[in-house]
This record gives structure tokens, C-alpha cells and sequence, in this order.
């Protein structure tokens, strides 16, 4: 198995944006599982979500999860791909990072985003709740835990490389 360097956490704390810098700094590849999804469905989150339900969507996540953790590199899981315990399990072996935000951080980035589907109307209890849900699966399969606010996605991605020990490439 290809270990890969995998970023969780509630949906707007930067596993995207944090993602591509990691992947650029370690000279690896970067999987956005999120635009994997959405380039295998050929539809958008929010239209698997309305046509499918959050039940099709997450059997969706899994197949194009599992299939990213395959393939090694840095991934970035959607926000709710640890409810499922087919994911948490296949994330054993793999260097998780829980990169963690304050809620007006995350309610600041999320903005006036339509590509949400469970974080519709009020932002930030929504968020809120959606974390309180979470946490303690983004604690059972964290590896490290990085919080964001405040600091870059470049300084971002320096204290994880510094956190599992990895190496810059040059």
C-alpha cells in the first residue's frame, strides 16, 4: 500500500488550499476528493446531493476515497468522509493531519458558497453543529492535529511537513 498524507476536517478549514501547497512543497502528487467525486459523477456535489441524497453521495465519496488513498500523495477528504467507518478504517496506516479553524474563521471562508450542500442558511450554526457531530472521528484517525487560523496555507503546510517529520523536496 502507498502511504498517503491525508487532510481532514470540517468543510472550509483549507484542506484544499493547504492540500495543493503540501503537495507542491513535497514534490508529490495532490488528490482533492471532493473534485474527484465531481469529475467521476460528472455532476456537481450540490446535484448528487439533490438527486442522490446524502446516502448516494457518501457511497460515492467512499469508491473515489479509497481509490485516492490507492494512489498515495497528499489527499484531501471532503468534510464528512470520516461519518463513514469504511473511511475511517481504510485511513489505519496513513499519516492523517486534522487541520482544525475557529468558526469565524471557517463562517469567513465558507462565505456566500453554493457548493456546500450542508451548509445552507444559517453558516454558522450549521458549522458549528457539523463539527460538534465530527470531532472526536477527526481525533479518533488524526495523526497530528494543525489549527489554521491565522497563518497561511504555505505556513500551513510547513508545520505539517515539520509535524510528521517529512522532508522539503528541494
Amino acid at each position: 500500500m502507498t502511504e498517503a498524507i491525508v487532510l481532514v476536517g470540517a468543510p472550509a478549514v483549507g484542506k484544499s488550499t493547504v492540500g495543493h501547497a503540501l503537495a507542491r512543497l513535497l514534490g508529490i502528487q495532490f488528490t482533492d476528493v471532493d473534485s474527484l467525486i465531481e469529475q467521476r459523477e460528472q455532476r456537481t456535489i450540490p446535484e448528487i446531493f439533490a438527486a442522490d441524497g446524502e446516502p448516494g453521495f457518501r457511497a460515492v465519496e467512499l469508491e473515489a476515497t479509497l481509490a485516492a488513498l490507492s494512489s498515495g500523495g497528499v489527499v484531501a477528504l471532503g468534510g464528512g468522509a470520516v461519518t463513514n467507518p469504511a473511511v475511517r478504517s481504510a485511513l489505519a496506516g496513513h499519516r492523517v493531519v486534522w487541520l482544525r479553524a475557529s468558526l469565524q474563521s471557517a463562517v469567513r471562508r465558507v462565505g456566500e458558497s453554493t457548493n456546500r450542500p450542508l451548509l445552507t442558511g444559517d453558516v454558522a450554526g450549521q458549522w458549528a453543529k457539523l463539527l460538534a457531530e465530527r470531532a472526536h472521528w477527526y481525533a479518533e484517525v488524526a495523526t497530528v492535529v494543525v489549527d489554521t487560523d491565522r497563518h497561511t496555507p504555505n505556513q500551513i503546510a510547513h508545520t505539517v511537513i515539520s509535524e510528521l517529520n517529512l522532508q522539503a523536496a528541494r
